[in-house]
């Protein structure tokens, strides 16, 4: 709503509790001395206060003190006062209501600045830790990567040919793993400022599950993976494309984080309105701390395999892709130790199939 809506807003609400206050008065009058009444309309006042801004509060101070006078001050039905001690009810109602304006908009700048103070502060520290985290992640590829250009450059006619082939392989890896890092960067972005939209269709997990596995094949070749998706599984109306990068993410960290030769099990089972997907490894596990914070931004989990860093954005990133889908993601230890990531897809009553499609495919 843009400020001169919100305002006449406000001085709606003041001539609103003005009259519930009269109302009230009305209705009490008869059991209570003006001064209670006089009460009432105080207390108005500082609901009006409390929810808008200082026109509006002084509006209904203003319009309290001539409904008072009118409706109940003698002679009623006038705005004459017979008796003047009620001018100084009026001067202390308006004086009430000049306070309370004055406290409740200290009280509201004084919130707002120590939200700015927050938000500043909040900003800064994932500034820094931004910074932190892309200065350590890109030293050693750019030290790799500067390493073996130069030696190329330098002696790369007097290197074998298997020698020369090695070190290209080290450039691409390096620069793979930073083109991944700034796109993982770009995506936390977009998916925090609302830019990335789904685009749902029926999919089938095994399907999508298959594609990474494909895609990760060469990160994936030390450890032994599991896969235990049970053909019966049924669809899910998903963004296929996010849907992978949530896999992606969570087998590649458990590759990242557990020794070679770990057992990776990506497993899966349909209950009640959701589906549960989970992807466990069996390395050295988290610690509670750890399983607490571990899908915040910039966070590593030091009780994995050092050595093995990343910026922390991957498990985030997979929190957030989560929650847009509608459903919820978690991290809980395994009984013989390891740690089981978990998230949840809503399941939707599956489109049936066209009758001229069922004859084809039965026949």
């Amino acid at each position: 709503m843009s400020w001169p809506g919100y305002r006449w807003v406000g001085y709606g609400g003041a001539a609103a509790a003005t009259a519930a206050a009269t109302l009230v008065g009305v209705a009490t009058r008869p059991h209570f001395e003006l001064v209670n009444v006089a009460m009432v309309y105080l207390l108005a006042v500082v609901a009006v206060a409390l929810r808008f801004t200082r026109g509006p509060t002084l509006s209904a101070s203003a319009l309290s003190v001539v409904a008072f006078d009118y409706f109940f001050v003698p002679p009623s039905g006038t705005f004459s006062v017979d008796d003047p001690q009620y001018l100084l009810t009026f001067a202390m109602m308006l004086g009430v209501g000049l306070v309370t304006s004055q406290l409740a908009t200290s009280v509201r700048a004084q919130a707002q600045a120590q939200a700015r103070l927050t938000l500043e502060a909040e900003t800064e520290r994932i500034r820094s830790a931004l910074l932190s985290s892309i200065s350590h992640d890109l030293r050693t590829p750019l030290a790799v990567i500067c390493g073996a250009s130069s030696s190329l450059a330098e002696r790369g006619e007097n290197l074998g040919a298997d020698e020369r082939r090695s070190l290209a392989q080290g450039i691409f890896a390096q620069a793979r793993d930073m083109s991944e890092l700034v796109a993982k960067v770009l995506e936390m972005t977009r998916l925090e400022s609302g830019a990335i939209a789904l685009r749902r269709d029926w999919a089938a997990l095994t399907e999508i599950a298959d594609s990474v596995l494909r895609r990760l094949e060469e990160r994936l070749a030390t450890h032994m993976v599991m896969i235990d998706l049970p053909a019966q599984l049924p669809l899910v109306r998903v963004d296929s494309v996010l849907l992978e990068q949530v896999l992606g993410n969570l087998l590649e960290n458990a590759a990242k984080h557990t020794p070679p030769r770990t057992l990776i099990r990506l497993r899966a089972q349909a209950g009640g309105q959701v589906m549960t997907v989970s992807v466990e490894d069996f390395g050295p596990g988290l610690s509670e701390d750890e399983l607490e914070h571990v899908f915040g931004k910039f966070e590593r989990g030091g009780g994995w395999v050092s050595g093995r860093g990343g910026m922390g954005l991957g498990l985030a990133i997979c929190r957030a892709i989560v929650r847009l889908h509608g459903g919820a993601i978690w991290a809980e230890p395994l009984p013989g130790g390891g740690t089981a990531f978990r998230f949840t897809l809503p399941l939707e009553p599956a489109p049936e199939m066209p009758a001229a499609d069922c004859a084809l495919a039965n026949g």
